[in-house]
């Protein structure tokens, strides 16, 4: 798919934000294994106290059911909604196949950090594939955490560059199972919350919450979210990698 030069500015700078950010977090000694954090949503010391942060808010205390991200910084705080008894949503690596639910009721306690792994929600986990399986399972998510790479108060953030986190959004806004102003987190260390404008595009998903080992912000003024797939956008290879998008593509009756 062609792009235009304005979009290959907006990345380009997007990439040079994060590459800032992964290398300030190398210097500063604050990034955690996995390594190389270059690539990835940075795991950081301190991403236990952030969990511990996040589980005060009011957002959290409500929540039933939450989506989380499955990389390693936001680890603590799966294992926080398992042990406080909260339906855990997580995607699967790049969205192949799907989303895993894991019920806290259907798991022993002892075993709530494995499941809170990745490889271990694939063995404690209920996959969810396909359409049918997700709006027959789930009825609605309450509260959203995001792991990013960086985040300003106004809730701008990137990921680690591939799409996928906004398009679990999208696919869920889709379906229904998400209302497009429910709350979203994201766990940090300090160093990745900037001043700065961050550039974004009609698909980024803004935060309500920056939760960092040390505070939490209230982002201000976040402009609106995407009210679901942009499908004259979507790269065609997505399609390819996750067969869930490709399902809701035709049961849309469209073409990409």
């Amino acid at each position: 798919m062609l792009r235009n030069s304005g979009e290959s500015s907006i990345k380009r700078s997007k990439e040079i934000l994060r590459r800032k950010i992964w290398n300030l977090m190398i210097q500063k000694g604050v990034a955690r294994p996995p390594f190389p954090v270059h690539g990835r949503i940075p795991n950081f010391k301190g991403a236990e106290n952030a969990a511990e942060t996040l589980a005060r808010t009011l957002e959290w205390r409500r929540a039933l059911t939450l989506k989380v991200n499955p990389d390693s910084p936001q680890a603590p705080v799966r294992l926080r909604a398992l042990e406080e008894g909260k339906t855990l949503v997580m995607p699967t690596p790049r969205i192949r196949e799907g989303f895993l639910l894991l019920n806290p009721r259907r798991i022993p306690e002892s075993f709530y950090r494995q499941a809170s792994t990745i490889r271990g929600a694939f063995t404690y986990g209920v996959k969810l594939r396909t359409l049918r399986e997700i709006t027959g399972t789930l009825d609605s998510i309450d509260f959203i955490v995001e792991g990013s790479v960086v985040v300003n108060t106004l809730g701008e953030r990137l990921g680690k560059g591939e799409g996928y986190g906004e398009l679990e959004y999208a696919i869920l806004v889709e379906l229904n199972i998400i209302d497009p102003n429910v709350a979203i987190a994201t766990t940090v260390h300090d160093i990745q919350v900037v001043e700065d404008k961050i550039p974004q595009e009609p698909h980024d998903v803004p935060v309500d919450y920056i939760v960092t080992p040390t505070r939490i912000i209230k982002t201000e003024g976040r402009r609106e979210r995407p009210p679901g797939i942009f499908w004259s956008s979507l790269e065609t290879r997505k399609l390819d990698e996750i067969p869930l998008l490709r399902e809701l593509l035709e049961s849309r009756g469209l073409r990409v």
